[in-house]
């Protein structure tokens, strides 16, 4: 189902609301060069992301075009940013959060570019070689992996933080969307089938309310998941991970 087709029967969009999606995350106590524990830096292009605290203590370090920011986070926090945000987990204290993504989970399906020094980002091939983690290795190996492109990312955060003047960033920026241009007709069909499709459902059953018809009520369901996957090593950290909605 998308945003353009006509809803037969009309049993209504059957994917977490809204079309987001959830994945539950342990971030990294590695150790990085400068002392602190955490995550990779990376950026969205078209998603926002939230971060609902469950336990543990941490922060999320965030640079945009208006700066860099440090943002505490505890049990009961609900932190989130827009596309553009470049942003680092730190690990405190056994940080854990319920990550809560736009279009179906798109930020980690792709909608991610690492902070890697320029010369990782002249193009896709180039940049998957310094980024993929080999999933069919013993864990051992995709652990190395995961932090040497963890630290290759800081690399080239510190020096985004450090430059003077916007066209480091504004370069940045550049380089990350010509990354994704590649998958931008998947990202678009994923969209129609989640967030657009939802949005759609409502307007359709706002319009049937109007009319007096009360016959989608009738079609509701109930649903309840497990995580498709336990433990994944993801960008910020080790990530349980549910299904894309439909």
């Amino acid at each position: 189902m998308n945003g353009d087709e006509g809803h037969e029967g009309f049993a209504g969009f059957e994917g977490l609301p809204g079309g987001v999606a959830v994945s539950h995350l342990s971030v990294y106590d590695w150790p990085a060069t400068d002392g602190v524990c955490g995550g990779t830096p990376h950026m969205h292009l078209t998603c926002s992301e939230a971060y609902v605290v469950t336990g543990g203590r941490g922060a999320v370090q965030t640079l945009t075009t208006s700066g860099y920011e440090v943002t505490p986070l505890a049990p009961g926090t609900v932190a989130w940013f827009t596309p553009g945000t470049i942003h680092r987990l730190v690990n405190e204290d056994d940080l854990r959060i319920t990550v809560l993504m736009q279009n179906s989970g798109l930020p980690e399906a792709g909608d991610a570019v690492l902070t890697l020094p320029p010369e990782h980002l002249t193009d896709p091939e180039t940049y998957a070689a310094a980024t993929r983690i080999p999933v069919d290795a013993p864990e051992e190996e995709q652990e190395r992996v995961a932090r040497a492109r963890r630290d290759l990312a800081l690399k080239g955060y510190r020096a985004l933080r450090d430059a003077s003047g916007p066209e480091p960033l504004a370069a940045f920026h550049r380089a990350a969307a010509a990354l994704v241009r590649p998958r931008l007709a998947e990202w678009r069909a994923r969209w129609e089938r989640g967030a657009r499709a939802a949005a759609a459902v409502t307007g359709e059953q706002l319009d049937r309310l109007e009319r007096g018809d009360v016959s989608h009520l009738a079609d509701a369901v109930v649903r309840a998941e497990e995580p498709s996957a336990y433990g994944k090593f993801g960008m910020c950290g080790r990530l349980d991970v549910y299904r894309p909605s439909p």
